[in-house]
């Protein structure tokens, strides 16, 4: 995507920040939970998103946080995949 692309696509997910990893931009947001089984059950609800969209991301989860990254692998940096996941990761809330 090119800069222009990813400035408007950023506009649809304002809580979502672009960090760049050895060179590769990923899309990067923290969710806060009260405990740890409200941050498991939302990591299991994006798991079965991510399957069923076939598209994965990186997901840490811990005691009433869970950290989710989206980029795609065989661009080895943003695609509007990406952006179209982390604004459904965002309805999940």
């Amino acid at each position: 995507m090119t800069p222009e692309e990813i400035k408007v696509q950023r506009t649809n997910i304002p809580y979502w920040e672009i960090v760049d990893v050895c060179g590769v931009k990923k899309l990067h947001r923290e969710f806060k939970f009260k405990n740890s089984q409200q941050a498991l059950a939302f990591t299991n609800r994006l798991g079965e998103i991510a399957e069923k969209e076939d598209h994965h991301p990186s997901i840490l989860t811990e005691w009433g946080r869970v950290c989710v990254t989206w980029w795609t692998h065989t661009v080895q940096g943003l695609h509007i995949n990406d952006f179209i996941m982390a604004a459904m990761t965002d309805r999940l809330i």
